[in-house]
């Protein structure tokens, strides 16, 4: 589909496709807005190529522009990289992303993903990972910004012993919504995949996950786990989940779960019994939730600065 064609609504996914089912793309995306050319960017590691400074990109919106990155990561046997990905921008525009990522065989690749956009700003971005045998992909998303945000990711373990985890954390108020949207396709055996993804919601924002695990019959000793958990610091606020598991397989170990609701009372009460105040004990409860999401970030730098913009985000949604 080309930028111009994708402009008009009659060609974007709706509600109707079940995939789609919680986000409305023709609603969002704003009016008049003009095709840029792609962006492409590529990172590669050849073999055996390991070590260095994490690489760092940043992606910024332009006001009343459809923009389309485009972003292709190649790690060749053996080799190792940490990209710490950055989104920002200015007014009303529409990020429409791709991303493929292809990790060789014993590869290892660190992904940290920062998406802060502007409050009038649509931001998609459809990722394709694709592993093969013994490779490692430890993912960390943390999204704050956008009108409406659509993350999904679609990967592949095609061979043996292959670790694959996506964690992420989604903070969003007044009317956002964001959306993560997971399939991971085990085909090869002894794989293991994670999905961990903590979300807070205030106002009126709206959190979507759908995470799926499929099992082919070939893969066979695989161990699958998913879990969402969202906490609802306002009565008008809106969580949907979905996870589902695919087998094929008959000897796996594949769990999912997901929870939403409001801070427990119990606890509150008894750091309240404490001496804390009612604001001082509903931000560290907040903080412990927050930070158990983001401890699975490898690159200690990286894991203070989502520390310290997720504490923000808190500080001020709980001050109200």
């Amino acid at each position: 589909m080309s930028q111009l064609a994708a402009l008009q609504p009659n060609n974007l996914p709706t509600p109707v496709q079940e995939e789609w089912k919680y986000t409305n793309l023709p609603k969002s995306i704003p009016a008049g807005l003009s095709a840029l050319q792609p962006e492409p960017h590529s990172i590669h590691r050849n073999r055996g190529q390991t070590g260095g400074e994490p690489v760092q990109l940043l992606w910024t919106g332009r006001e009343g522009t459809l923009q389309a990155p485009v972003l292709k990561v190649v790690l060749e046997e053996g080799a190792d990289l940490t990209l710490i990905e950055r989104h920002d921008g200015k007014g009303s525009y529409w990020k429409n992303m791709t991303t493929e990522i292809i990790v060789g065989a014993n590869a290892k690749f660190n992904h940290v993903r920062i998406q802060n956009d502007d409050a009038n700003a649509v931001h998609t971005n459809m990722v394709r990972v694709t592993l093969e045998r013994d490779g490692t992909y430890n993912g960390f998303a943390l999204n704050l910004g956008g009108k409406m945000m659509r993350h999904e990711i679609h990967a592949i373990l095609n061979g043996a012993n292959i670790e694959c985890s996506f964690n992420g954390l989604n903070l969003a108020n007044g009317q956002q919504h964001t959306d993560t949207t997971i399939l991971m396709e085990h085909k090869a055996p002894h794989c293991r995949s994670n999905q961990f993804y903590r979300t807070v919601l205030d106002d009126s924002a709206r959190g979507v996950f759908q995470g799926k695990v499929h099992v082919h019959k070939p893969a066979q000793k695989t161990d699958g786990y998913q879990l969402s958990n969202a906490i609802l610091l306002s009565d008008k606020a809106e969580m949907d989940t979905k996870p589902e598991l695919e087998i094929y397989a008959d000897d796996v170990k594949c769990s999912h779960g997901a929870t939403t609701g409001q801070l427990d009372e119990e606890p509150l009460f008894y750091l309240r019994s404490r001496g804390l105040t009612d604001a001082q004990a509903r931000l560290l409860l907040m903080d412990a939730f927050v930070d158990e999401v983001v401890d699975k970030i490898e690159d200690e730098k990286f894991k203070t600065i989502i520390q310290q913009q997720a504490q923000e985000w808190l500080h001020k949604a709980l001050s109200k």
